[in-house]
């Protein structure tokens, strides 16, 4: 837990090379080293040079059940890349995520994953060369809060409410969980699980705000979620959505766009001037539009890649209507 600063550290320097920005905390990273299911160590390697700094860091874990995919990434600090670092660590993430495979359903089709920006021309080259391909892109888009936003206009008896009301914590999760069933990617299974990293967020983590996690509501019913943070990285001018999500039962009738346009209010409120998210390029369920709608543009581009560890039946939503 000691090395979060330093590896917070090293992950800044490469967010302001790439993206002109810092991207973590050092105490939102230690909550994530912290979360349910995860072994720092079986699930994480540090490179340390010969003066004792951090040279590399890597992670990879298969969290969710039915451990079907594994989420890796791999760090090299820039004045140590091109010594072979960057192959070591990428091997090892792979060797890691083969432990998987035995966890997983017997004909299941297990994957790895990770991500590259469509600048980092060296991470691209490395992930091609192990045999990774690209399967999906991400847009970073950006809401510039400055000028006059847009008020929200919730559809008749829909209403909206934080994390700060004495709600059913559960319920709330399930009603996320059942938003992002049509997402890209998605796989069913481990609720419980997921529950206990969605408490664990909840409680410890610096970037979480109940009072900016907002439920559209029906009556009893949760229709949708919201879920933005105070920050993007160490950038507290920028508000970040981690999660949008409306229920199926319920879309068609504006309300994510109601809860997009609440979530920019309370920010701009607060003296923020942008807010910002990422989204599948290709969203199953129009996010992007949305999106655009709200006036938010895109920003950046990243790429989503797959190594195939074993063939087998796709356990995750691929294609709209599956």
């Amino acid at each position: 837990m000691e090395d979060a600063a330093d590896v917070a550290a090293m992950m800044n320097a490469y967010g302001r090379e790439v993206w002109g920005r810092d991207v973590v905390i050092p105490e939102s990273l230690q909550a994530q080293m912290h979360m349910p299911g995860v072994n720092l160590e079986t699930d994480t390697r540090l490179v340390v040079s010969p003066g004792g700094e951090i040279a590399a860091a890597g992670f990879a874990v298969d969290l969710a059940e039915p451990h079907v995919q594994v989420q890796g990434t791999g760090l090299v600090r820039g004045q140590d890349q091109g010594l072979g670092i960057g192959r070591w660590l990428a091997e090892w993430i792979e060797t890691r995520g083969r432990e998987a495979i035995a966890k997983a359903p017997p004909n299941a089709r297990v994957i790895l994953m990770q991500t590259a920006d469509d600048r980092d021309d060296p991470a691209k080259q490395l992930l091609e060369m192990r045999g990774y391909k690209i399967v999906r892109h991400f847009w970073r888009m950006l809401a510039d809060l400055e000028g006059p936003t847009e008020a929200p206009k919730w559809p008749e008896g829909i209403g909206v409410m934080t994390y700060e009301s004495d709600i059913d914590l559960r319920r709330a999760f399930a009603a996320g969980r059942e938003a992002f069933k049509d997402h890209w990617g998605h796989v069913d299974g481990g609720d419980e699980a997921g529950f206990e990293r969605f408490l664990h967020r909840l409680e410890t983590d610096p970037d979480v705000d109940r009072s900016l996690r907002f439920l559209a509501t029906d009556g009893e019913e949760f229709a949708g979620i919201c879920n933005v943070s105070p920050r993007e990285g160490t950038d507290e001018a920028t508000g970040y959505v981690e999660s949008l999500g409306v229920r199926p039962a319920w879309r068609k009738r504006g309300i994510g766009l109601a809860l997009l346009r609440h979530a920019f209010s309370v920010l701009q409120d607060r003296g923020l001037s942008a807010c910002a998210l990422h989204v599948d390029s290709e969203s199953l369920t129009g996010a992007t539009r949305l999106y655009e709608k709200a006036g938010m543009q895109v920003s950046e581009l990243n790429h989503a890649y797959e190594l195939e560890l074993r063939p087998g039946e796709d356990l995750s939503k691929r294609t709209a209507g599956q």
